[in-house]
């Protein structure tokens, strides 16, 4: 049985006919990391946001289902959402600078987690706490802990936002491109670090990312999006073995080669634009007609 059901999920700008997301449907089994792969503005945060209830109030979702572990989120009263999502999910976002407040000490923003939802006491919660940052391989946790966000670096601070992620053994986190606010060394630390995570918590994981490379390093399925509407959703392997639309075949052409640094950009071809943007006309004029 899926953890994570998403079926035909639309998002508009509210009070207009504008959308974000067309019938998106995707799936996520217990302990799988599935990519939401696609250009800038594809609707890969998007599909996070409305899964997380983090959506702004300016967006609404106008039709579709969110199903976490058999309940329609949807479906729920707003007091019972967020305590169902509080209590299952949580989120690794893009910029760990931005995520943590820098005038309070890590320590509180990662045992308020356990305190609020898992109702510890605050010693507990703290000890669970300094588990975690050695979980994450940060040296000295106590330090740590006492510690404003301006002291550490852009790793740490990272490693301290998966930390905080799985405190609460969440069965389901979004993973908001977290590696783009890094440089690269760090990425390939940070990639290896939520993996491990994943795997010794048996977490699902919602991995948003443009980086394709990345994609086939961590996860096992993925839905390729353009303009909020899936294109291509299957494994990873026959992703990158046979992709089945020409958009995905695009997208693969137009990686850099590593192997071959002098090569030129290879852009997605015109034609290819032109026929996913009539697919998506296609979806709108089902949309409207029911």
């Amino acid at each position: 049985m899926s953890y994570l059901k998403i079926s035909n999920l639309t998002v508009n700008i509210a009070g207009t006919s504008a959308r974000l997301l067309r019938d998106v449907s995707l799936t996520v089994q217990p302990g799988e990391v599935h990519g939401l792969v696609g250009e800038s503005g594809a609707g890969k945060s998007m599909i996070g946001k409305a899964v997380l209830g983090t959506l702004p109030r300016a967006i609404e979702i106008v039709s579709g289902t969110i199903e976490l572990d058999g309940t329609d989120l949807l479906a729920l009263s707003p007091a019972e959402h967020r305590k169902r999502l509080g209590q299952s999910c949580a989120l690794i976002p893009q910029d760990p600078l931005t995520a943590l407040n820098p005038s309070r000490r890590i320590g509180p923003q990662i045992t308020d987690r356990l305190t609020d939802i898992l109702g510890w006491d605050a010693k507990r919660a703290r000890d669970r706490a300094a588990e975690l940052l050695d979980e994450v391989q940060i040296p000295d946790p106590q330090r740590v802990l006492r510690s404003y966000p301006h002291e550490l670096s852009g790793g740490m601070r990272q490693r301290i936002l998966i930390a905080s992620a799985f405190a609460a053994q969440p069965k389901l986190i979004v993973a908001d491109e977290p590696t783009t606010a890094l440089d690269v060394t760090v990425q390939k630390q940070i990639l290896k670090l939520i993996k491990d995570m994943q795997q010794r918590h048996d977490t699902a994981l919602l991995f948003v990312t443009h980086d394709l490379g990345v994609v086939s390093k961590i996860c096992q399925s993925l839905s390729v999006l353009y303009a909020g509407m899936v294109v291509e959703a299957t494994d990873v392997r026959s992703f990158f073995r046979e992709p089945a639309h020409a958009y995905s075949r695009a997208l693969l052409a137009a990686t850099p080669k590593y192997t071959d640094p002098e090569a030129s950009l290879t852009p997605v071809p015109e034609e290819v634009i032109a026929a996913v943007k009539a697919e998506v006309d296609a979806a709108d004029a089902r949309l409207r007609h029911g």
